[in-house]
């Protein structure tokens, strides 16, 4: 069989990089291989188009081993399964605990209750794991930043009633009061000394975190991949300091703190992260010396993105959030939740939430995402992310740490901003289409209507507009611009925008596809045609079909002789712009043509001039 396999290789010779350069030079025809077919990411470096085995050679991390230093590969050395967590708002300790026990019977191993702070008390905890095995499942809680302390100590106490073996009790408490800095701008540092107390009480449950990081929050207001594991390493790194500096063992402190980190679309980017994230964290944890390597282990809650949901079109958010719960499964995370496809605009309801678990289900029970291990190993490709990836999030880590530290750059308020720039950039590159929403600002579905939905607000007790010591990030949803803009139009008056389709039948096809998809962003009824073999007649069709919007689709050369006349023959009874940007359009618009659309459009500021000439 070896000689057979050998045999079999000989046949294909290898091809070296430079036969593949000259190979693609060749199909380029002159193009420049640059432009054409590096990808220059968002996150700061370029991603060629082909990698081979000598890219990874030079690399270390093909070189470690699941479970062990520096853990790239993974914490476990057996299999890769994760816990599939949901959350539950527990306004009614009773309703919680129901609805608790309900979704444990339905694939769910990891709960997370969300208690307001003024509800906190032995007796609602006692209501709320009434029937949970907190030793079988994992348990996780978050409450007001004030009450946490209290929260902890109710927590333990119940533990102990019930005879739990420590050991066994999985979960965590998220203690952040960070977050609400950097996300709020409020000055929460007086809570900062409440950590070493939370370790303490914790400190003999060794799979019990109480220390958290939430860049989840980072992810949710636009940040970049870079961004968020770079501040995580920082955020991380100060609470670790402050705890070794308050005289907690550098083994205790590393294993009470857990990330709960985004995952957005770019699916390879996000596995790769993942990997990155851990050998990074390893790294910077071992600089304390710790007595074992296990307290280098990075523990991750991965949370599938809201910022690139959509509130029309809403069914697509179950494809993004599918390939987001891939990235972080084959990435290896400790836990995951799938953010049901509805939570931009209600509260999830039973089917969404069940879809939601569902989608982890499937990736378990069906693809076997947690039998193998680290599958992303050996791959050119990923291998080379998670090197780049490291480079620059490290570069960022750094960079905060020479400010003095994550709580300083928050202070000053570095990070904020920083977020809040790209937050800016993704809108106005979303409003270009330079980022795609499909369903939103591509290929949106012509005849959908909002039925009543509209965009959830906070409601949690920290929303205020009080004036605050730091600078806050400010984050939108990546299409609730468009949202806005399309149920405006929605509600006032619904333009019609007919396709006025004449001369070469491929060119005048193409601009009309184009044409119905730009304008039906803003919700406007589009009527597209087969052609006309006159402007005229195309003119009165649109005139008798009601038309507000008449859009001249065709070639750029035949705009030339179409344009002028159909203009003047629609003498201002509607709208007239044209489906391109020809040669000819300095001319057009000393016609007094005046509406061109293409692909180099802002298309919402746009579709939002279109509105008020329509008065909308």
């Amino acid at each position: 069989m070896a000689d057979s396999k050998e045999r079999l290789f000989s046949d294909f010779p290898p091809v070296s990089k430079q036969e593949w350069l000259d190979k693609i030079t060749v199909d380029l025809k002159g193009a420049d291989f640059e432009k054409k077919l590096v990808w220059r990411t968002n996150e700061g470096f370029n991603v060629q188009p082909f990698y081979q085995r000598e890219d990874v050679l030079k690399l270390k991390t093909p070189d470690s081993l699941p479970g062990e230093f520096p853990f790239v590969r993974g914490n476990n050395k057996k299999d890769n399964t994760w816990y599939i967590r949901q959350n539950i708002v527990a306004d009614d300790a009773a309703e919680a605990n129901k609805k608790a026990l309900d979704i444990l019977n339905k694939g769910i191993d990891s709960l997370g209750f969300r208690i307001p702070g003024d509800k906190v008390s032995a007796e609602f905890v006692e209501t709320l794991l009434e029937g949970i095995l907190c030793d079988v499942v994992e348990v996780n809680f978050k409450t007001c930043q004030r009450h946490t302390l209290e929260l902890a100590q109710i927590l333990t106490a119940y533990f102990e009633k019930k005879g739990y073996d420590k050991e066994k009790i999985v979960g965590s408490v998220n203690f952040d009061p960070m977050e609400k800095i950097v996300m709020k701008g409020k000055d929460a540092t007086s809570l900062l000394a409440v950590a070493p107390q939370l370790v303490e009480i914790f400190k003999d449950y060794p799979k019990f975190r109480c220390i958290a990081v939430n860049t989840i929050a980072l992810n949710n207001a636009g940040a970049y991949i870079v961004q968020e594991l770079g501040y995580a390493l920082a955020w991380g790194n100060e609470y670790l300091q402050q705890l070794v500096d308050a005289g907690v063992p550098v083994d205790l402190a590393a294993s009470k703190i857990k990330f709960n980190m985004g995952v957005s679309e770019n699916y390879f980017m996000e596995l790769a992260k993942f990997r990155t994230a851990r050998m990074l964290w390893a790294q910077i944890v071992k600089q304390y010396e710790p007595k074992c390597d296990c307290a280098c282990k990075m523990c991750v809650n991965a949370i599938t993105s809201k910022y690139n949901q959509t509130l029309f079109d809403s069914y697509v958010n179950l494809l993004r959030s599918q390939t987001e719960a891939m990235s972080a499964a084959l990435g290896g995370v400790h836990s995951m939740v799938v953010t049901p496809f509805d939570v931009t605009y209600e509260d999830p309801t039973d089917f969404s939430e069940r879809i939601a678990r569902n989608q982890q289900l499937l990736l378990k029970e069906e693809c076997h995402f947690n039998q193998v291990v680290d599958p992303g190993a050996g791959s050119y490709y990923i291998e080379t992310l998670t090197n780049s990836l490291a480079d620059v999030a490290w570069k960022n880590f750094l960079k905060v740490e020479d400010e003095g530290g994550f709580l300083a750059a928050i202070k000053n308020g570095t990070v904020q901003d920083d977020i809040n720039a790209t937050n800016v950039k993704r809108h106005a590159d979303a409003a270009k289409r330079k980022e795609f929403l499909l369903g939103t600002n591509q290929f949106p579905n012509f005849t959908e209507k909002s039925e009543g939905k509209r965009a959830n607000t906070c409601k949690c007790c920290c929303a205020s507009a009080e004036e605050t010591p730091f600078k806050a990030i400010k984050s939108t949803r990546l299409g609730a611009e468009f949202e806005d803009l399309r149920i405006e139009t929605e509600e006032k008056k619904v333009p019609v925008a007919f396709m006025l389709t004449i001369g070469n039948l491929a060119m005048r096809q193409a601009r009309a596809q184009f044409s119905c998809n730009f304008l039906a962003c803003a919700g406007y009824k589009v009527i597209d045609n087969l052609g006309f073999k006159t402007v005229e007649e195309g003119v009165d069709a649109a005139m008798a079909a009601g038309a507000d919007i008449v859009v001249l689709c065709s070639s750029d050369d035949e705009y030339a002789e179409y344009a002028v006349p159909a203009f003047q023959y629609l003498n201002n009874r509607a709208m007239f712009v044209v489906a391109g940007a020809p040669a000819c359009m300095d001319d057009l618009k000393a016609a007094g043509i005046e509406n061109f659309i293409h692909v180099k459009c802002n298309v919402l500021e746009t579709l939002k001039e279109y509105n008020k000439k329509l008065g909308i």
